[in-house]
């Protein structure tokens, strides 16, 4: 079943231009779908006629094949069935938890309302914070009552705009997990627009990534991120080495040799990999491969970039190592490239 259908869509603010410009997006029901995009390309303009705050110019949504909204129809936002997470949480300071997560339980009895309350409380991991007030609660702990309001009138879809901003870098992997746990056990179709790569590749089903108010490209996180629709794609979503090269068949030939392609190609184009596909071994050991020269050597921990010239090549190319490696700034180095490459060819 398919919780959300957006199709034709066009917004724009005064006479500026499009800010969406004929976007169409599927999520299906129970799916999590990441949007990525930089700033202004339509987002949250996006999330906002999905929720009922703004009219679009022309298109459709349809939530559980229901148009709400569309040529003569507009569905009030409180009948759409969307529930809405904001950026911070966005609590109502002056009522308690209990009474902010009740806030969308309208014309429910008061037995039934505390119910639902305690049911999400513990969904939520937050059991016996029912008497507390927001500004008693940690911003995480806030951004869990937020989805738990949010969650309440079990809502056919959640958007979540940004959630994880305010929050320390350390604390933002636990939320993130604890929420997705909880839209998968209300059974709840999630949208979430977010600027943070990582977060989008590791928690959602689905990544759909928006560029100039249209959908470039929808999959699971594993094809978008190894197999991008285009170069502007792959170089947004992560880090990308471009290589000039020339294709034939199921392989191009670039400077680093001969690379294996997804799929065929066929002329001048590009080879795109990522720099954890760039093995690098010391020069004179005899491996096949291409000589590169060390530019610079940068570590982060679990891993470390090693920034290589290669004839033929504009630029340093990185290449992404585990720990730290033993080349350092000024070594010659023999290059590999594993796996396959993404080809896209110039156009004529």
């Amino acid at each position: 079943m398919t919780d959300l259908r957006i199709a034709g869509l066009t917004a724009s603010y005064d006479s500026k231009g499009p800010v969406i410009d004929g976007l169409d997006l599927t999520v299906p029901g129970g799916c999590l779908l990441a949007v990525l995009g930089p700033s202004g390309c339509g987002k949250t303009t996006m999330l906002r006629i999905v929720a009922g705050f703004l009219r679009p110019d022309a298109g459709t949504v349809d939530i559980r094949a229901r148009t709400v909204t569309g040529p003569g129809v507009h569905v009030a936002p409180e009948k759409r069935r969307v529930g809405i997470v904001p950026q911070e949480g966005a609590l109502f300071p002056h009522l308690t938890v209990a009474r902010n997560i009740a806030f969308g339980l309208t014309g429910v009895a008061s037995v039934s309302r505390r119910k639902r309350v305690d049911e999400l409380l513990e969904l939520v991991g937050l059991p016996g914070y029912g008497n507390r007030m927001p500004h008693e609660l940690s911003g995480g702990q806030q951004q869990r009552v937020s989805l738990a309001r949010a969650l309440a009138p079990s809502p056919a879809i959640v958007l979540l705009d940004e959630p994880f901003n305010a929050l320390d870098h350390g604390l933002r992997a636990g939320i993130r997990d604890d929420v997705r746990a909880a839209l998968d056990a209300a059974g709840a179709t999630g949208v979430l627009v977010t600027h943070d790569q990582e977060e989008a590749l590791s928690s959602a089903d689905l990544v759909a990534v928006m560029r100039n108010g249209r959908v470039v490209q929808c999959g699971a996180p594993r094809e978008v991120y190894r197999t991008p629709a285009d170069p502007w794609t792959a170089a947004f979503v992560g880090d990308a080495v471009q290589l000039p090269g020339t294709a034939h068949g199921s392989t191009a030939k670039t400077p680093l040799g001969n690379v294996r392609l997804h799929g065929t190609g066929a002329g001048t184009g590009v080879a795109i990999v990522r720099p954890e596909q760039i093995s690098l071994s010391p020069d004179g050991n005899g491996a096949p491969g291409t000589a590169a020269t060390v530019e610079s050597v940068e570590f982060h921990g679990h891993h470390s970039t090693v920034r290589i010239s290669v004839p033929g090549i504009e630029g340093a190319v990185p290449a992404r190592v585990l720990g730290a490696p033993s080349a350092v700034a000024g070594d010659v180095v023999t290059v590999t490239v594993g796996d396959s490459a993404t080809w896209h060819t110039h156009s004529a």
